[in-house]
């Protein structure tokens, strides 16, 4: 279906359902609906191909940005919701286009080690975890996974270690994630690459720009994450073929087509869409303890909570991860991941949790600093968005995923297609 060029430029990201309607690629005038990082770097990769084209941005809300946020108090800065990215050359690219290289860099090496809470213990995530879950299981429970639409507590049969991991990528228990959405290479979900993938890996090794990605590593923009979304709004004020409209609500994309008398084909539909129930809730918050409190945590990226008796489900260690600096001298700061469905509201509760996870010491820092709506992506998600047709384009966190690979890469897509 793909060629080897396009596989080398995108990787795993071809896997995944891609909805563009036929008539999209004649478009004169293209309406983006949503203003977040994925519709805000659709409308810088498609104006910047195409001069000729007119490109709307729509967004709901005052400021742009959708989830991606950072905040900031002194010399405290820790993003609300995605912080890093994982390596892959699109968003090396984007990142590369818009004179940003300075500020991105890799994360700390000595912060790569993840734990997992369990039993009142932590265990540390590594290879030897898969003993844990018993090497034959693993391998049955995989090889079942490849006939699709299975939930990821079917791909990995240890229920503590599978709710860790999807409760840390998307606020929901195992059995309710979509195997397919998550691990779309192991499933082999959307086909394979026209050869292996032990050469495809090295092929794309080459093609990035900046800098060659360590092997687990991970890379972030000093200042936050929020330094991407304000370059990219800067530069689209300043393209002449772009608009950006704030304060808009689209009731449909119908709706948006007749307001901008544009086909429906021009329509870029980016926001999650679906019924209450299609979404978690999350809180978010920053917590900072002087070193001398916390000189017990070994420098890490952070452990994951599965027991839902415990408010926190993540714990991510923000002043470690990154080059830059997130926290005023001889301080550490953490981030705090408390699902709705764990908490009943009071504060009280998680400076409670934290003393018993963290450190006994009172924190010099306590902080709410946001709330998150993520998309459910229940089991057979993936198979179903493969299988519907669409008069518009859909495209964004509640489509294509919710890492910022996913959302770059499939802008880059959408581009080659004008």
């Amino acid at each position: 279906m793909y060629s080897e060029d396009e596989w080398i430029r995108h990787g795993d990201e071809l896997r995944r359902p891609f909805s563009v309607p036929d008539g999209f690629s004649s478009s004169e005038h293209v309406v983006i609906v949503g203003g977040g990082l994925s519709g805000l770097t659709i409308a810088y990769r498609l104006a910047s191909k195409r001069p000729d084209l007119q490109v709307t941005v729509v967004e709901s809300k005052s400021t742009f940005g959708g989830v991606i946020d950072t905040w900031k108090e002194g010399e405290w800065v820790c993003d609300v919701a995605v912080n890093a990215t994982r390596s892959h050359p699109s968003v090396w690219r984007l990142i590369e286009d818009l004179d940003l290289g300075k500020e991105f860099s890799q994360s700390n090496p000595l912060a790569r080690k993840r734990w997992i809470y369990i039993d009142g213990k932590q265990h540390q995530l590594s290879w030897k975890t898969a003993f844990k879950i018993g090497l034959i299981r693993l391998r049955r429970s995989m090889l079942d996974a490849r006939k699709g639409s299975r939930s990821v507590a079917e791909v990995l049969p240890n229920e503590q270690i599978a709710d860790a991991m999807t409760l840390g990528i998307v606020n929901d228990v195992a059995a309710n994630v979509d195997a397919d959405f998550l691990f779309p290479s192991l499933t082999k979900f959307g086909g394979n690459p026209p050869i292996k993938w032990s050469k495809l890996k090295k092929k794309i090794r080459k093609t990035y720009p900046l800098f060659t990605p360590k092997k687990g590593s991970v890379a972030s923009l000093s200042g936050g994450m929020k330094t991407l979304i304000d370059k990219l709004v800067s530069i689209l004020e300043a393209m002449s073929n772009v608009s950006l409209k704030n304060d808009f609500h689209a009731s449909s994309p119908e709706d948006v087509a007749s307001q901008y008398n544009v086909s429906q084909s021009s329509v870029i539909w980016t926001v999650p869409s679906g019924p209450e129930d299609a979404f978690t809730s999350l809180s978010v918050y920053a917590i900072g303890y002087r070193n001398e409190d916390v000189s017990h945590i070994p420098t890490g990226y952070g452990t994951l909570i599965p027991d839902s008796n415990i408010p926190i489900s993540g714990i991510l260690h923000e002043s470690d991860v990154h080059s830059s600096q997130r926290a005023p001298e001889g301080n550490r700061m953490f981030r705090l991941m408390i699902p709705a469905s764990r908490w009943n509201g009071d504060s009280m509760e998680i400076l409670d949790s934290a003393r018993n996870l963290i450190s006994p010491h009172e924190p010099v820092m306590f902080q709410h600093i946001g709330d998150r709506n993520i998309p459910s992506y229940s089991p057979g998600y993936m198979a179903s968005l493969s299988k519907e047709k669409y008069a518009y384009v859909r495209a964004g966190w509640g489509f294509s995923g919710v890492s910022i690979t996913h959302v770059i890469s499939e802008a880059e897509r959408l581009a080659d297609l004008i």
